[in-house]
């Protein structure tokens, strides 16, 4: 491959990674509301927390150049903590029908 090859993938690489990024930044601010919702056990709400440690910390599985051990980290958390939302809103009475 040339110069201008290995550009474009290192952009395209890099754009893919900014998205990802974004999309992963607008879900741990609606993560907030969750965290404050009483129903969710704490071990969930601490698992998140520690996501966010480790994704901030300079202590890596892999090189910062690379960050999928970031975002898969925080994705677990987010999913771990989304997963005890919706057990914690089952097992609520509903609140529609005041």
């Amino acid at each position: 491959m040339d110069g201008n090859a290995w550009l474009i993938l290192a952009a395209v690489l890099a754009l893919g990674l900014a998205v990802t990024a974004g999309v992963l930044l607008v879900r741990v601010f609606a993560a907030r509301r969750l965290l404050l919702d009483a129903g969710i056990p704490l071990r969930d709400k601490a698992l998140f927390w520690v996501a966010v440690a480790y994704t901030l910390s300079p202590v890596d599985l892999v090189p910062d150049p690379v960050y999928l051990d970031d975002i898969g980290i925080l994705l677990l958390a987010l999913r771990s903590l989304q997963a005890a939302a919706s057990a914690a809103a089952a097992r609520r009475p509903s609140d529609r029908a005041a």
